[in-house]
């Protein structure tokens, strides 16, 4: 598998794909048995549209995930006011007081079929460095602290298996906050 990540320690926010930090459980979309969805309007794993093109326009969305502090659900949110469901406490081992650590960024598995790497592009399929309206971004980083609030990331890192393959570069703006752009081709001459 490779991935492009930023990872950062956090006290309530993580993205939950996994029970038990993906030693024995783990899937995406709803492959596994659990999500609860609350809202009809918005079907998970279907395409989003408008989809931002090559030097045109580029579309945000807006989601966040956080835990419910009575409860110990773990909510996620579309947009300022859409609540699509929530992730039942029940399910949860290592996220059933807090996160330690949340990632934001793109995963690619690759196989290596005929030992060559895979041609599946990430994001894009554009590199970081080619930037707004060619490559793939995410901005104005936040996590929900242990007071229930947003507080924006300051301090990241970043990972990538493999830098002729796929990367990332980060930054940071009063505009878009702490972000970066990230995304590759997969396989090409520098990357076999």
């Amino acid at each position: 598998m490779c991935s492009v990540s930023i990872s950062v320690e956090a006290q309530q926010s993580t993205q939950v794909i996994t029970s038990d930090a993906y030693q024995t459980t783990g899937c995406y979309n709803l492959l596994c048995a659990g999500f609860v969805q609350t809202n009809s309007r918005v079907a998970i794993g279907a395409a989003i549209s408008p989809v931002s093109l090559l030097n045109n326009n580029q579309y945000d969305i807006t989601i966040l995930i956080w835990k419910d502090p009575k409860l110990g659900n773990w909510w996620m949110g579309l947009g300022d006011n859409t609540l699509i469901g929530y992730w039942p406490a029940e399910l949860f081992t290592h996220l059933a007081d807090h996160a330690t650590m949340v990632e934001w960024g793109g995963e690619v598995v690759n196989s290596r079929a005929k030992g060559e790497h895979t041609s599946t592009q990430m994001g894009s399929g554009h590199f970081a460095q080619d930037g707004f309206g060619k490559t793939s971004y995410f901005r104005n980083l936040e996590i929900v602290d242990s007071d229930n609030s947003l507080s924006s990331v300051q301090d990241i890192s970043t990972l990538t298996e493999n830098i002729n393959c796929y990367n990332i570069e980060s930054s940071y703006n009063s505009e878009w906050g702490t972000h970066f752009y990230y995304g590759g081709p997969g396989n090409n001459p520098q990357c076999p």
